[in-house]
């Protein structure tokens, strides 16, 4: 069996395992974030007074999930590791724990220090963190644009070598293998780069270290409040950023699992693999690369006083909307690209892709 085969079909019963077992410690977010209510509240009826704060934790981790540079990274890390032969399933989801523990443990820290700790401490916290989470984003996000862009070049190659009549299906296969350009490409040149799903677990540590959108700034501060209102002890509040990695972690493993299946049904047709990996792959170059150039931006503004990138470094604030945005392109992409091949019958015998 082909190494194409191997990525492309259902899931085998170790990835169905995996992906068992990530489901299991997603519930256990929930079911935490719920029993803490629970234990210190004593019934149902008295939890149910503060259950809307735990409600708005939640929907305020499903939206950081949507975040742009979230999506970025969690779906190109997904298309790289499918292209060296890997079928992740849990790239989202070690993301979301990785940027989950940095939300636990500062949500808790704020709430244990709600009465003591002072704007100017909790600032210097923000942009010490920010800065190395946006230096991480900027450098991880860079080189995956490097790589699908090296991806690209060497598909779009093959696409042309296909249509013009140099390279029949099992040519193209072939190509695609252990011993195909890309494989060579991505494992002599690029061998450094995450091979298992939990590498993503210390990227998503490392960028969830600023604490700077809308959904983080606003967990931290229902922690502090809450707490410093005296509405629940500190043990209980850390309920509340349990639920907001309960939700994150939800849609981020979506996300990567929806991919992960995208790209291998593609790969069930050597074709097919060309076509819609082109069709992407461009996309996500652009997006990773936008993505870190507005972190170029918001460094070179803050470390080098180019106030002229203000306005470009500000984009960052709206990272959750263009996440919306991304989220939409893909699926519009994948559509759109879906028609095309059958319109054009690229599905159909190679000499007929012209």
């Amino acid at each position: 069996m082909t190494e194409a085969v191997l990525i492309s079909g259902a899931w085998t019963r170790g990835e169905r395992l995996r992906i068992g077992g990530i489901l299991a410690v997603i519930a256990g977010l929930h079911v935490a974030g719920i029993a803490l209510y629970l234990a210190y509240a004593g019934d149902l009826a008295t939890a149910g007074g503060v259950a809307g704060t735990g409600v708005l934790a939640y929907v305020l981790g499903t939206r950081h999930a949507f975040d742009a540079d979230h999506i970025a990274a969690i779906d190109d890390t997904t298309r790289i590791m499918l292209l060296r032969g890997r079928r992740p399933v849990g790239v989202g989801f070690f993301f979301a724990m990785g940027h989950s523990t940095v939300v636990v443990v500062l949500a808790l820290l704020v709430a244990w220090g709600a009465s003591s700790l002072t704007t100017a401490g909790a600032d210097r916290l923000r942009e010490f963190g920010g800065a190395i989470a946006t230096i991480v984003a900027m450098v991880f996000l860079l080189i995956v644009a490097a790589l699908n862009a090296v991806v690209l070049r060497t598909i779009v190659k093959l696409w042309r070598q296909l249509r013009s009549g140099v390279h029949d299906a099992q040519a193209t296969e072939r190509a695609l293998l252990s011993r195909g350009a890309l494989n060579r490409l991505l494992g002599r040149r690029f061998s450094g780069v995450v091979r298992s799903s939990w590498h993503m677990y210390p990227i998503g540590l490392l960028m969830g270290l600023g604490l700077e959108t809308a959904s983080e700034v606003t967990l931290l501060a229902l922690a502090a409040s809450t707490a410093a209102g005296g509405q629940l002890p500190v043990a209980a509040v850390l309920s509340l950023p349990l639920l907001f990695a309960a939700g994150m972690s939800t849609f981020d493993t979506a996300d990567s699992l929806v991919m992960t299946r995208l790209y291998s049904w593609s790969y069930r047709n050597p074709v097919r693999t060309l076509f819609f990996n082109m069709s992407t792959t461009a996309m996500t170059v652009l997006i990773a690369a936008f993505i870190a150039s507005v972190y170029i931006a918001d460094v070179l503004v803050a470390y080098a006083h180019w106030t002229v990138l203000t306005p470009y470094a500000a984009l960052a604030e709206n990272f959750e909307l263009f996440g919306y945005c991304i989220a939409g392109l893909f699926a519009l992409t994948w559509l759109t690209a879906f028609a095309v091949w059958k319109v054009r019958r690229y599905d159909a015998a190679p000499e007929t892709v012209r």
